[in-house]
């Protein structure tokens, strides 16, 4: 059938029929909520890059914490801002460590709140990168003392496998303070595995690993770098984090991630990788999430702050492009607002 009998705009009348007929929908209970955890107390200050997202002491997280929970989303993703930082990323699996300490105040304050914990050693190493570095000419062990990172980037090594044993520390203590599910972002090659398998040793069967399995080497993540304070000292992350311009091996990793015993897959960023998504949606029938980044969350802020664009239309347009794409979770900066205005 065609004009005039077909008219498509019957159905965009008015906001309850396009409501009625509407293809993708948002609920709060989609969302997870990203919280940046650092020592103190009664501590709440923002990220220049980020307005309206903070560095929450223990206390002020657990606030928080209720606060979104009371707002129906159903889950927080902690990273931590520790005291002090070394070589072999010690605030990462300390038993006291500042993520640690914020999940078992959560847990005791809002228990029916998902608590996900980050597991990526970049806020914890005194380098910023997400692996022990070796700039000798041959690998070390992780007993060994690392060697000073250089002063001229290029000659180092992130060193993939002392790595995994630091990650699985990580992620069992974590687990053990009542994180429920572990998530690591650092895109070491089995990593996954070997978290699984400390999971597994430590009686920690039941928890789940929601597995950054593509992420990106993007310029996206420079505002977190200042939330997280873990920008890398030299170099980049290009070695070990993904190649933008690369979809099969994206698909190479999420089903590497899968078969490693990875519960749950997560694409990172989120809307420069939309068609990422739809192909890892459409490829794997695990719970997809997607982390819409810093970088989009200061775009979308700086744009509305110069009255460039309607901000809550851009930020509910963009959160369900994501959801458009295949996403059934979305990690957010937008988590609480959206959550409000899907009342």
């Amino acid at each position: 059938m065609t004009f005039p009998v077909t008219r498509l705009r019957r159905l965009r009348q008015n906001e309850q029929l396009r409501t009625l007929v509407s293809e993708t929908r948002l609920t709060p209970e989609a969302f997870v909520y990203p919280l940046f955890v650092c020592p103190g107390e009664g501590l709440r200050k923002e990220v220049r890059s980020m307005p309206g997202v903070f560095n929450l002491s223990v206390d002020q997280a657990v606030k928080e914490a209720r606060e979104t929970a009371a707002l129906g989303v159903p889950a927080v993703i902690l990273f931590g801002l520790p005291e002090t930082k070394d070589e072999v990323a010690t605030g990462a699996w300390a038993e006291n460590g500042i993520v640690q300490q914020a999940a078992r105040a959560i847990r005791r304050e809002v228990p029916k709140l998902i608590v996900v914990g980050d597991v990526c050693l970049c806020e914890y190493m005194s380098h910023g990168h997400c692996g022990v570095v070796d700039s000798s000419a041959g690998a070390q062990s992780l007993g060994a003392a690392v060697a000073t990172p250089p002063a001229i980037a290029g000659d180092y090594e992130i060193l993939n496998d002392p790595t995994l044993d630091l990650l699985a520390r990580a992620s069992v203590s974590l687990a053990r303070a009542g994180v429920d599910i572990i998530a690591p972002s650092d895109m070491m090659d089995g990593r996954v595995a070997a978290i699984r398998r400390a999971l597994d040793e430590a009686d920690l069967t039941s928890t789940p690993i929601l597995s950054y399995a593509a992420k990106f080497a993007s310029g996206f993540y420079g505002p977190f770098r200042e939330a997280a304070d873990s920008a890398p000292q030299f170099g980049d992350r290009r070695s070990y984090q993904m190649d933008g311009a690369n979809l099969r091996e994206a698909m190479r990793e999420i089903e590497a991630d899968i078969e490693e015993g990875a519960d749950m897959i997560m694409i990172k960023p989120a809307m420069p990788y939309l068609d990422v998504i739809a192909a890892a949606r459409e490829r794997f029938d695990l719970p997809l999430a997607a982390y819409q980044v810093s970088g989009e969350y200061a775009m979308i802020e700086a744009a509305a702050r110069n009255n460039w664009i309607d901000r809550e239309r851009v930020m509910m347009e963009s959160l369900v492009s994501i959801r458009r794409a295949g996403a059934s979770i979305i990690v957010t900066y937008y988590a609480r607002e959206a959550a409000k205005l899907l009342g």
